[in-house]
Order: C-alpha cells, then structure tokens, then sequence
C-alpha cells in the first residue's frame, strides 16, 4: 500500500458549480501516538484554514495514575483538560473562549501546531493516540471555491 499526497483541499461530489452545486470537503485526520514518558509535544500541525470538527484520545494502554491531557494552538487552551484513566476512546470537549473557538472555525492563515500537554509526572506506564478531525480549507478559511478553481 501506499500513500498520496495532496496540495489543497479536497473536494467531493458531482456538480462543482452553480446551480445545483452538490461538492463538499473531506473530514481529515491525523494520528499522533502519545506515552508515559513525553510529558509535551506536537500532537498534529494543520493546514492554514482548516476547521478542527473533533478530537478524541484512544487510550491503548492503561495509565499509572489519572492523567490529564490538554491541547493548545500557540498560548490559547482549544480544549477543556480531559482526565485518562481507562483504555477506550474519549471525545475531547472544546474550550468555548472566544479565542478558541475562533481557532476551532478557523486556525489562521498560515500552518497551525496543535501541541500537546499531558499533566502528571513519574507515571510508569500508559500509552494512547490523540486523533484531531479537520477540514482543510482554503488557507483563507473559504470552503467555496471561486468559478474557477479546481
């Protein structure tokens, strides 16, 4: 198997104009695996313009202690602090600020580091992934296409 890569946003449908225009953009992801003995780091960079739809914590293998995990895009929290405990998945509540929610309709115009903080020092074990969902848009936030691009 292998992989492909590609340069903007993708969209999916039909017709690609007016009227009757049925195109819509693709919910991405990115799988970022986390363990007991990285405190911080990046969990994803995203495409300037993208709208982060969810993130979730798989937990793979059980925590020492309770741990809490926190994501942040440059100094604003984008998320409420989730406590892991058990192996599963658990969706990830946003922050509601006006300056994270701001970053979840939109994370700027240029690249966007989603980092990663997970709170509780001298576990001995646990181990998960964070997945963050996306759509990636245009690096100005549009999701429309003007007549004219592909």
């Amino acid at each position: 198997m292998s992989f492909t890569t590609f340069s903007g946003p993708i969209r999916l449908g039909t017709v690609r104009y007016n009227p009757g225009r049925n195109t819509g953009l693709v919910i991405l992801g990115q799988v970022t695996p986390v363990a007991f003995g990285t405190l911080t780091g990046t969990a994803c960079i995203l495409p300037a313009g993208s709208i982060i739809t969810r993130i979730t914590f798989q937990t793979t293998v059980v925590f020492s202690a309770a741990t809490t995990l926190k994501l942040t895009i440059g100094s604003t929290d984008i998320t409420g602090t989730i406590t892991v405990t058990t192996v599963g998945v658990a969706t990830i509540t946003f922050a509601t600020s006006t300056a994270a929610l701001a970053l979840l309709s939109n994370v700027g115009s240029t690249d966007a580091t989603l980092a990663y903080t997970l709170a509780v020092a001298g576990l001995t074990t646990g181990a998960g992934n964070i997945i963050v969902e996306y759509i990636q848009r245009a690096p100005d936030g549009a999701t429309a296409p003007t007549e004219y691009q592909n």
